[in-house]
């Protein structure tokens, strides 16, 4: 497996891991926190599909982050895609009236994971998240934070896991600073942070 930040050329692999994915990353297409609830709401999973592209195109035009890292497999298929960039470009997030914003430092958020069926239980989601710190850390970012869900021990299904667990951003050295009035699945999300500088 590698991990690589998306580009136009490797854009139609990670639409295929959408489509293949789950109901939601295909019609989402990890445009969820990137817009405003409203415009979210009035989209389709063409005009998703299509916005995701553009913010590839124009990160690769005038070099800047790309909105997300792709995991492949040794035939070139993208098994798992995490979606990490500045959190200024997380509108929903900036403009959340659920997830706190603890400072004005220009820090990178997590967002979202997907992961194929066929790839599940490989630990894709941990290299990804690792890919991601490092993603992060390599474009300046100070600090990365992420809002995954906490089930307090109960199992999460797999829809309400995208933006990863508690418990799998521990291990990767994150540490919970504060709660949100977020929720996934029924369980809340928490806001985790990891100092990068």
């Amino acid at each position: 497996m590698r991990i690589e930040p998306v580009t136009p050329d490797l854009w139609p692999a990670v639409a295929d891991l959408f489509s293949e994915a789950s109901t939601d990353s295909r019609w989402c297409s990890c445009m969820y926190w990137r817009v405003r609830g409203l415009d979210f709401t009035n989209s389709t999973a063409e005009s998703n599909r299509r916005a995701m592209s553009v913010a590839v195109e124009a990160a690769a035009a005038d070099d800047s982050p790309a909105p997300g890292l792709v995991a492949l497999d040794d035939t070139g298929r993208a098994i798992g895609w995490v979606a990490v960039s500045p959190r200024s470009r997380y509108e929903r997030i900036e403009r959340s009236t659920r997830i706190p914003k603890l400072d004005e430092r220009l820090v990178w958020s997590v967002v979202c994971f997907v992961v194929s069926r066929r790839a599940r239980g490989r630990g894709v989601a941990h290299a990804l998240l690792q890919a991601a710190v490092a993603h992060a850390r390599a474009g300046g970012a100070p600090a990365i934070e992420a809002y995954p869900a906490d089930p307090g021990g109960r199992r999460l299904p797999a829809a309400a896991a995208y933006t990863g667990t508690l418990t799998m951003f521990k291990a990767a050295g994150f540490v919970k600073v504060a709660g949100t009035q977020s929720r996934t699945g029924g369980v809340p999300r928490v806001l985790v942070r990891r100092e990068l500088a």
